[in-house]
């Protein structure tokens, strides 16, 4: 297995901190199943982490995850296990389900993310069809994968308060794996079956900042719960409205909310003998797929960008120009596979961590998004592919991503530093994300 390297002068702070989260994992895992009792997790969704060794901290949460295809499929079991468990606490009765795409049809690893979706809930027993939004998909159309397998989407119909197919196949629960960045349509609007994750989980409604909002007071509780300081797993961030980067609009508001925060972080790299020179990412409010995202390390940046520039930072997914921006606490990553700058991804469903893989980028540098053209995923063996023609033999191999099987599992007698321990870590500053997106989606309803 090719295993990610981790270098940085800091390395004695992780194995610490580290220590310290395995030595209160009874308390962490109580702690936890006394929130979820409390607050109902999103249905599904997937967190970018970055390791600073100084600092381990979620930086973005999705809650329609796209990259099921890169689970490793030795554990479709236990990816089984938790879709029977998530569906029977959401719908007890359900027997069918309709899973409602994004409207790719030419992204052919999309298109695997969603066989390998509708695979894990065929393997736990529910009837499993494809409703596409698509308005060129018009009779049912077969589409074949990155892997080689084929799926059929079929057009969605609405008949009263209810989504159904042509043949008159009416699910009990429809799932989207659609982040609703266009707006919700009106076919989804007010149906009687059970949408997930809801209508206001979409980009259409949802901020980043929320979460983050709500992510500081999950960090806090989980701080005192550990002994820790809070900063450790919690990024700064500052938000910023009323921006046109065409016309140049609000750019000094910008610079001045940038100045602020990297003055904030720099005070308190000084109070830990941090060295590291201070970074912002400053991304779209609402969005995904690492759109209008720009990593930057003075105010000067935002103030001088350069026509190419500004014209990435004006508009995300389905061409929505951008005028509210989060600005972000940079997180370095210490980690590396194969000589490439790595990050960890987090799946989970409901409660429970699935799995994930490492997104490597070899054109980025360890301050930067990787989630961008020319990033990769890193397979259980063989080496990092370079093209897409090599991913696609990958996937036709059926050559599976690193996963982290013992990510739930830590080795208590172990070295705090081994793989399971670490990735145990990770688990756990996911679940704090997943939570936080259940206070976020509660906030949204208590407010409309």
């Amino acid at each position: 297995m090719k295993q990610s390297v981790l270098t940085s002068p800091y390395l004695d702070r992780l194995i610490a901190f580290e220590k310290q989260i395995l030595a209160h994992q009874p308390q962490i895992e109580a702690w936890f199943r006394q929130k979820w009792q409390a607050h109902r997790p999103p249905f599904y969704g997937s967190v970018d982490i970055r390791n600073a060794a100084y600092k381990i901290s979620s930086v973005d949460m999705n809650l329609f995850p796209g990259g099921f295809n890169n689970l490793n499929p030795q554990f479709l079991q236990s990816e089984i296990i938790a879709a029977t468990d998530a569906m029977e606490r959401t719908c007890p009765d359900a027997k069918s389900l309709l899973i409602v795409p994004e409207n790719h049809t030419r992204n052919l690893f999309y298109l695997q993310n969603v066989f390998a979706l509708a695979e894990i809930f065929r393997q736990a027993g529910f009837a499993v069809r494809l409703g596409s939004l698509n308005p060129e998909i018009t009779q049912p159309t077969e589409l074949t994968t990155a892997g080689g397998d084929t799926l059929l989407l079929e057009p969605l119909q609405r008949n009263g308060n209810r989504l159904s197919l042509a043949d008159g196949f009416t699910p009990c629960v429809v799932l989207l794996n659609n982040d609703l960045s266009g707006g919700v349509p009106d076919i989804l609007k007010n149906i009687e079956q059970k949408l997930l994750p809801p209508l206001h989980a979409g980009w259409t409604t949802r901020r980043k900042t929320q979460h983050f909002a709500a992510f500081n007071r999950v960090a806090s509780e989980f701080a005192q719960l550990v002994g820790i300081d809070e900063w450790q797993i919690n990024p700064y961030f500052a938000a910023c409205g009323g921006l046109n980067f065409h016309e140049r609009t609000g750019e000094e508001r910008l610079a001045d909310e940038v100045s602020q925060l990297l003055q904030k972080i720099q005070q308190k790299y000084a109070e830990n003998h941090i060295q590291d020179e201070p970074f912002v990412i400053v991304k779209a409010d609402a969005g995904t797929y690492g759109m209008g995202v720009m990593s930057v390390k003075s105010p000067d940046e935002v103030l001088g960008l350069n026509r190419k520039n500004r014209n990435k930072m004006a508009t995300v997914k389905e061409g929505l120009e951008v005028a509210e921006v989060i600005i972000q606490e940079g997180v370095y990553t210490c980690e590396t596979v194969g000589g490439a700058v790595a990050e960890p991804v987090v799946y989970m469903m409901d409660r429970f961590v699935l799995g994930g893989f490492y997104r490597v980028h070899e054109g980025r540098s360890a301050s930067e998004n990787l989630n961008a053209s020319g990033m990769r995923f890193i397979p259980l063996s063989g080496e990092i592919p370079q093209t897409e023609d090599e991913l696609l033999q990958q996937y036709q191999q059926n050559r599976c991503f690193e996963q982290w099987d013992t990510a739930a599992i830590p080795q208590l007698a172990a070295n705090p530093d081994c793989v399971c321990n670490r990735f145990y870590v990770y688990g756990v500053i996911a679940r704090l994300s997943l939570l936080a997106a259940a206070l976020e989606l509660e906030n949204h309803i208590q407010a409309a």
